[in-house]
């Protein structure tokens, strides 16, 4: 028994993975392709990707949105939870990558759930918001420019409904966050953000160290 979360060594990390990890295939081959891209460390882990898949089916989740997509393995791995019905919006402003993601969303059958929109992302949520989509999704995923975190969240708790669940990626920032020493201007954003979070009484909010940190925030 330990009072603290393990650290993961890279054996430990292995038998995670073979012990718990069931990747879809078209995940796995989308992951290795995005391995061998510029800007790979942008891919979440896999592991990540089933935890979230997780949380949209305890939520039950049909409409669901995601700011900041890359390659796809975030989308595809939500998509592939949601009922034949669901919907989900992804925002990124990258034509490359977000082609390379229809690719693979078409190839597992997903490409009808997703609603893909390029351009800035606060544009995209202010449209949402002016189509009265507000308070109508049931998860929200904000994996982009750390600066903009705060405003990705304030955005997604007018679009999130009550109890609805929002997941903000690379909280932890490689422990960076905890090196008084690092002051850049990406790491002092999301110490604030980490801050402001610990301190909002409108969420439930729990830190889980998984890949790079993921924060849970469920909205009341």
């Amino acid at each position: 028994m330990s009072p603290k979360t393990l650290g993961l060594s890279p054996q430990l990390h292995d038998y995670l993975l073979n012990t718990s990890l069931r990747e879809n295939p078209v995940l796995q081959q989308l992951r290795q392709e995005t391995a061998q891209l510029p800007g790979a460390r942008m891919q979440i882990a896999p592991e990540q990707g089933q935890f979230m898949a997780l949380l949209v089916q305890l939520l039950g989740a049909r409409k669901t949105l995601e700011i900041g997509t890359f390659t796809g393995y975030s989308a595809l791995a939500v998509a592939l939870a949601l009922p034949p019905e669901g919907r989900l919006v992804t925002c990124d402003c990258d034509e490359t990558t977000t082609a390379i993601a229809r690719g693979y969303w078409q190839q597992a059958g997903v490409a009808q759930k997703i609603e893909s929109r390029l351009g800035p992302a606060l544009e995209t949520l202010e449209q949402l918001l002016n189509a009265g989509e507000g308070e109508s999704f049931d998860f929200a995923f904000i994996d982009a420019d750390k600066r903009n975190y705060g405003n990705y969240y304030e955005y997604c708790l007018q679009l999130v409904r009550s109890r609805g669940l929002i997941a903000i990626d690379n909280v932890l920032w490689s422990g960076r966050v905890a090196d008084e020493t690092v002051t850049d201007k990406r790491t002092e954003a999301i110490r604030e953000f980490n801050r402001q979070l610990h301190e909002d009484d409108r969420i439930s909010l729990s830190v889980v160290p998984i890949a790079d940190g993921l924060t849970l925030a469920l909205k009341r």
